[in-house]
């Protein structure tokens, strides 16, 4: 089968929608305190290259359902030949890693892992060396979606309908 080429406005709108997808899927994990958007997405860049959604997280939460959601995220956006991140933070605002893409992980079962802690906490990627944030980006995120919207930035226009509704559907329940 041959695939047609996706229109740039096709891809960033797909995006656009997996994101509050997975949003709206991980907002009833316990120990979530802040679900924040960062990137090119909020931007109205026609070409986002990813997904990038920072999370802070309480310091014992089981990441286990978050990682599960997470990659369909990234399977989502890669059939768009895509990525996607999903960033953590802990309650003192600082970076800690990002969630694994791996379902199997641990020492030794991934060669190609950089993790430096790899399996002591579970789901957690902590490449620090190659991946950091700014932490000024860590405290404060240009868009905070949950659980106040928050804007520390202009964003694009095409992400005001997701948010409304976001909002709407929050102060339903």
């Amino acid at each position: 089968m041959i695939r047609m080429q996706q229109s740039n406005q096709d891809v960033r709108a797909f995006l656009i929608t997996e994101a509050f997808r997975f949003i709206d899927r991980i907002v009833t994990i316990p120990g979530l305190r802040r679900i924040a958007m960062i990137g090119s997405l909020i931007s109205s860049k026609a070409e986002p290259k990813d997904v990038d959604i920072l999370i802070t997280i309480d310091d014992e939460v089981d990441l286990t359902a978050l990682a599960s959601t997470a990659r369909k995220l990234k399977g989502a956006a890669q059939t768009m030949n895509k990525g996607a991140d999903v960033f953590l933070a802990n309650p003192a605002g600082q970076y800690i890693g990002r969630i694994c893409h791996w379902r199997n992980y641990g020492p030794g079962i991934r060669a190609s892992c950089d993790a430096y802690n790899c399996g002591r906490r579970h789901y957690l990627h902590d490449d620090l060396e190659d991946i950091a944030l700014d932490p000024v980006l860590v405290k404060e995120p240009p868009l905070e979606i949950w659980p106040t919207i928050i804007y520390r930035q202009s964003v694009a226009s095409d992400l005001l309908p997701f948010l409304s509704k976001f909002e709407v559907s929050r102060s339903e329940s």
